[in-house]
């Protein structure tokens, strides 16, 4: 959940004032045995609270201004550009994660941040080669799932199978490394290994809909048009079953694609615009 800045300035400030004891002052100034200004951000470990549970453009703006006030700051620098690629805006982070690891306290981990943005960047090869300065004693999920991507964006399909795979054991939530992993699948034409795949990511994320749309996929691609035990919503059986009546007519199946867009209209507890089209296009 995320939230906002202002109550979360609000409840730091509540904590504080409730620190206070009966009959003190709490605007009291006091004074620092070692004269030394207490850096709040550092004492409310407000930096994490921004970077993980924060509304994304406010904790572009929190580390802006924070920068403005201490431009060196290395884990200002951090949080803007992890914070930019949080809001979608990755192109905006390149020039932050460059200037951050001019720094000598910047770590490897940095640069697979750094490398992570420019994939979201479509950069593929300046990632790759960014990668591929990181030690190779850096064994980290976020590192082999790069790698993964890497490799497979040049149809380099062992190494991707292998570090999928590494990376898959290094986490304990895989569901999204193995969506990706399954669809690479599919674009080979591995259909029955793409939907293994799927499966399994769902059964680490049961709420993961792309993996439960590429399962869809994978199993019209064998011409399995019936719907899969998995757990869904109404709207998201709806969808799903839209997804399979396409797959369908596309694959000149062109009853079965009818039949399974109909029960994709009835299923959808609201009206199902785009289903409703498809099936007047039938004919």
């Amino acid at each position: 959940m995320r939230i906002s800045l202002l109550r979360l300035v609000c409840l730091v400030g509540t904590v504080s004032l409730a620190g206070c004891g009966p009959g003190s002052n709490p605007f009291a100034e006091k004074k620092n045995p070692e004269k030394k200004v207490i850096n709040v951000v550092d004492e409310t470990n407000l930096n994490d609270i921004m970077l993980t549970v924060a509304d994304p453009n406010e904790a572009v703006s929190f580390f802006q201004n924070s920068l403005q006030k201490a431009p060196d700051r290395v884990d200002f620098q951090r949080g803007l550009a992890s914070s930019l690629v949080r809001s979608k805006r990755a192109t905006e982070a390149l020039p932050v994660y460059k200037k951050l690891l001019t720094n000598e306290a910047a770590t490897s981990q940095d640069r697979i941040d750094y490398a992570d943005a420019l994939i979201r960047s479509n950069d593929w090869k300046t990632a790759e080669l960014e990668l591929n300065k990181v030690p190779p004693t850096v064994e980290t999920f976020k590192r082999y799932r790069l790698e993964a991507l890497i490799a497979d964006s040049k149809k380099q399909w062992k190494k991707a199978d292998s570090f999928y795979e590494t990376a898959t054991g290094l986490t304990t939530q895989p569901a999204s490394v193995l969506n990706n992993w399954g669809y690479s699948k599919l674009t080979r034409g591995s259909y029955k290994e793409a939907e293994a795949l799927f499966l399994e990511a769902i059964s680490y994320d049961p709420k993961l809909f792309t993996a439960k749309n590429n399962l869809i996929l994978s199993r019209g691609s064998q011409e399995n048009y019936a719907f899969p035990l998995i757990q869904v919503t109404q709207i998201e059986r709806a969808q799903l079953l839209y997804t399979l009546g396409l797959t369908a007519v596309k694959q000149g199946k062109k009853s079965i694609g009818r039949g399974l867009i109909e029960d994709a209209i009835e299923t959808h507890p609201r009206h199902f615009e785009a289903a409703v089209r498809s099936l007047e296009a039938l004919g």
